[in-house]
């Protein structure tokens, strides 16, 4: 139902230089962004103190492993490469770049939470370090979560400069598309409209990055890093692929469309933070997508770590 309802909200959207979207409720949408960023770095410290320990401890893990700085390299290079090279697209350069730029953010936020919870969890588990650290006056409940926000805050750290740099060259694109044809310079005003199109959709890859991380952190307090990953990467693909397959119609066997329809209840629909359609149709996502977008990952993420809570409850780690 949420897909449906969510898949007809874009459709009703209107092209993103003529979208008349009140500038009240992208100011809204502003500070609720803003709040849950601080929140993010706030709440641990003075709420949940211990688990705000073990929260600052994983996110300055996660930025002193090579793979963060590696991973941060990696995807800037990208977005300038992508800035520069021709697509071939007739006329959609920019479109391009906008799917290849969300595409690299999103991977380098998945890929960097997917492996700081194998390592600062399964490792530890496997390594004994989590049994030292529970014998303090630290119990389970606190070490999840605490692991869990020191992910999300650790993503946050990757991907924001990143955001900021793909902004910037997508502000760059349109003028030097422009002069690459010999056009006139485009208009101080079209240019923000591509940028503030894309807006929405890095709002939604930190949604996506975040139940992707939940769903790792339940996972690593029983599986192996290696047996993470590849479970993390199957249920990326297959909450892309299964709401696509139930609403189409494709599975005919009553026996197999149940089985799917019970996958896509239980797995999460990452479908739903997917705005490449809006992309390719020139349309802006509304205020009112991405505060249910919001509300299911919430909703996803607390039901994920409650799953976590229960598998780690009596996992043996001596």
């Amino acid at each position: 139902m949420f897909n449906d309802f969510g898949i007809t909200l874009l459709a009703q959207a209107a092209p993103a230089v003529e979208a008349g979207i009140p500038i009240g409720q992208w100011w809204a949408c502003g500070v609720v962004t803003v709040l849950v960023l601080v929140g993010l770095f706030i709440v641990p410290r003075f709420v949940f103190t211990r688990a705000g320990i073990i929260s600052r401890a994983t996110t300055k893990e996660a930025i002193r492993q090579p793979v963060f700085a590696l991973l941060f390299a990696i995807s800037l290079i990208l977005l300038v490469l992508n800035t520069y090279i021709p697509f071939f697209s007739m006329g959609d350069d920019i479109k391009m770049l906008k799917d290849c730029g969300i595409a690299t953010i999103l991977i380098s936020g998945l890929l960097l939470a997917v492996w700081t919870a194998s390592m600062s969890i399964a490792e530890e588990i496997e390594g004994k370090t989590a049994m030292t650290l529970l014998s303090k006056p630290i119990n389970r409940r606190q070490f999840v979560v605490g692991k869990y926000l020191g992910i999300v805050k650790a993503v946050v750290i990757l991907i924001l400069p990143l955001c900021i740099a793909f902004l910037a060259l997508i502000f760059y694109k349109v003028g030097y598309d422009a002069r690459e044809a010999a056009e006139e310079a485009p208009e101080i005003a079209a240019r923000w409209a591509e940028v503030i199109q894309i807006i929405p959709g890095l709002a939604l890859i930190f949604l996506e990055v975040a139940v992707m991380g939940a769903v790792s952190v339940a996972i690593s307090t029983r599986l192996p890093m290696i047996v993470n990953m590849v479970t993390c990467f199957a249920i990326f693909v297959v909450g892309h692929l299964t709401p696509y397959l139930v609403r189409a119609g494709v599975l005919k066997l009553e026996f197999v469309s149940f089985m799917a329809r019970l996958i896509a209840t239980l797995l999460p629909s990452l479908e739903i933070f997917n705005m490449q359609a809006a992309v390719s149709e020139g349309t802006i996502v509304p205020p009112v997508y991405l505060g249910y977008a919001f509300m299911y990952c919430l909703a996803y993420c607390i039901a994920a770590i409650l799953l976590a809570f229960i598998l780690f409850e009596d996992r043996d780690l001596a």
